[in-house]
Parts: C-alpha cells; sequence; structure tokens
C-alpha cells in the first residue's frame, strides 16, 4: 500500500482515529464518523485501512542485522503479574553498557517497538522491550485483538511489571547500572510513572507524549526528563505547561519539545501519523540525552 501523510487526511478524521487508537471509540463509531470523509470512491473501510499500522514500514534495523544479537527474554514479576517477557537487543561485543528499557504504546510488543529496540542497541545501548500483553498470551499480531486484550489488564500489575523489567535490566551483569526508559503514547506515561517510583535508580527518563504525573508525584521525580509531544495532540501537550512547572519546582533537569503540526504517534513510522521531520529530531534528542546522562 502506498504510503500517506497525514497532510493527506482531514484533521478531524485523524483525530477520530485517534479516539478509536486510545479506546475510546469503537471501529465500528470511527467507520461511521468516517462516512462524511468518504468521498471519490474511497469508502470508511478504505480510509479506516489506510490510517492503521502497516509494519512493513518500521524496519530500520533488520532483526538480522550483524551489529546486534537479539533474545526473548523473561522477567521474573512477583508483584506484578508473575513474569514479564520481552524483547532483548544488544551491540555485538562483550563490553559492559549503559541500559535502555522501552515501552510500548498500547497494543503491546509490536513489530515497531522492537525495531526501536534495534535502533537502540545500534546507538550503544542494551535495550529490553517488555510485552505488558504478557499474562494474557502476548502481542497477538492483530491490533485490533491487542486493544481488547489491554483493557483486560490490571493497570497497577501492569505497571509493577515494568518496575520489575527496568530493575531487572539494571542489575544485569553486563549492564553499567546506567538505566534509561523511553517510551511511547502508554509508555510514555510509564516513563514517567518509573521516573517518579524509581527515584535515582533511574538515570534519564524520555517519555514520548505521555500522560504527565501530578505535581505531588513529580515531586518524587530524580531522573532527568526530555519530554516529546505533537503540537495536534493537545489533550497530552496540554499537560506539559504543568508538568514543566512541577519539575522546575523539584529541581529535575528537564526540556520538553513540541514538534509543530505533529500529531499523537508522529514517531510511529508505520502509520500516517508519522512525521518524519519530527521523529528523526526527537530520536536524535533522545540519544543525545541518554548520552549526556548514561555514559556520563
Amino acid at each position: 500500500m502506498e504510503r500517506k501523510k497525514a497532510s493527506d487526511f482531514p484533521q478531524e478524521l485523524l483525530n477520530l482515529f485517534d479516539g478509536y487508537v486510545h479506546g475510546r471509540t469503537s471501529r465500528r463509531q470511527f467507520l461511521e464518523g468516517a462516512q462524511k470523509y468518504a468521498v471519490g470512491g474511497v469508502t470508511a473501510a478504505a480510509l479506516f485501512e489506510m490510517l492503521k499500522p502497516n509494519y512493513a514500514w518500521a524496519i530500520q534495523v533488520p532483526p538480522d542485522d550483524k551489529r546486534i544479537a537479539a533474545e526473548r527474554a523473561a522477567v521474573p514479576s512477583p508483584q506484578g503479574n508473575g513474569s514479564i517477557r520481552g524483547y532483548l537487543v544488544r551491540p555485538a561485543g562483550t563490553a559492559r553498557l549503559p541500559v535502555v528499557l522501552v515501552v510500548h504504546e498500547n497494543r503491546g510488543l509490536n513489530p515497531y517497538i522492537e525495531d526501536v529496540a534495534r535502533r537502540a542497541a545500534v546507538a550503544g545501548y542494551i535495550a529490553f522491550a517488555g510485552d505488558a500483553l504478557t499474562s494474557v498470551g502476548g502481542y497477538p499480531g492483530d491490533d485490533e485483538k491487542a486493544l481488547a486484550l489491554f483493557g483486560q489488564l490490571d493497570r497497577g500489575k501492569m505497571t509493577e511489571d515494568f518496575v520489575a523489567a527496568a530493575q531487572w535490566l539494571k542489575s544485569r551483569p553486563d549492564s553499567t547500572g546506567k538505566l534509561g526508559a523511553v517510551g511511547f503514547c502508554f509508555g510514555g506515561g510509564v516513563v514517567n510513572q518509573l521516573a517518579v517510583r524509581m527515584g535515582p535508580d533511574l538515570a534519564a527518563g524520555v517519555p514520548f507524549y505521555g500522560a504527565q504525573p501530578n505535581a505531588a508525584d513529580t515531586a518524587k521525580i530524580k531522573a532527568p526528563i526530555n519530554a516529546q509531544y505533537g503540537e495536534l495532540d493537545t489533550g497530552i501537550t496540554g499537560g506539559w505547561p504543568a508538568f514543566d512547572a512541577a519539575l522546575t519546582a523539584a529541581h529535575v533537569p528537564h526540556e520538553g519539545h513540541i514538534y509543530k503540526a505533529a500529531n499523537h504517534g508522529f514517531h510511529n513510522d508505520t502509520t500516517p501519523r508519522y512525521d518524519e521531520a519530527a521523529a528523526k529530531e526527537a530520536w536524535q534528542r533522545t540519544l543525545d540525552w541518554f548520552g549526556k546522562y548514561l555514559r556520563a
């Protein structure tokens, strides 16, 4: 299928799709709402197909790339769902390296997030991308089914799973002990929660369009935070000024970047909401942030 851009669609349709992505509306409700944009022989169902992920587009680093070594791993999570499975990737070689936890969106460990973990490994980090859907069978290979499974999860236990994964990653013998976390959408919120929970045990966090903690929780954060937002993602981006102020009050080193005309999910290169310029700039900022705080 030809790759479309956000600018190929009315913003109202993208907003409607965002409601579907976040479970606020059903697929049927999206199709009903999309009817008025179904013109020129393009059906509402065809619009849905154009907007949903095409994971073939996400492969920036092939799984068999000789620069990396990848494997599946399971992490014990006694306070969570018992365990969390995931994808562990490191640069080829035996050196001890900083580690990065990669946290997915609200669909589980899909091919896009696995590729992000490989991108982190190519940049010189040991990366682990855990799957919050482990306790319900793991990412099912179908985003619609994944969203339904996500709705069955206990959010408290899910957070504990990622805390366990972060601590396991940090304490690995091939880790330097410097831990960073990057997450997207749901995962951006998890990065912020890890910063609240882990205090100085988290060395740096980069939340992409993640829900922000309240001021009382933000006061517990010690990790330097570099937050990435899309200008058109007003529901999430609107929370940045208060978070910025709370981080300042807590004396936490931080930056916030709002990318002009970018939508929620602008880093995800499998959908039309992908904004190549914003994604590349945000990823470079991510690597610079980790370079500054994980390699020092």
